[in-house]
């Protein structure tokens, strides 16, 4: 699963705000803050976050980094 560091790596590196990333993952601006903050979501709700990530073009390192895809 995908550490909160690499959710605000991720959107800072696609310029995208809390609620862009909520509107791409369909769920709520409060979910993606509370992960940030190191607050516990479903596991639902971070799937919907990489996913929504992972298609916009991030790919995750095992090293807890991000980059975009080439």
């Amino acid at each position: 699963m995908i550490s909160s560091i690499q959710v605000k790596m991720s959107r800072a590196a696609l310029g995208w705000g809390v609620r862009d990333l909520a509107k791409e993952a369909g769920i709520n601006p409060n979910t993606v803050t509370r992960f940030e903050s190191g607050g516990g979501v479903q596991s639902s709700s971070l799937e919907k976050m990489e996913k929504a990530l992972t298609a916009a073009g991030i790919e995750f390192l095992p090293d807890n980094g991000v980059r975009l895809k080439p």
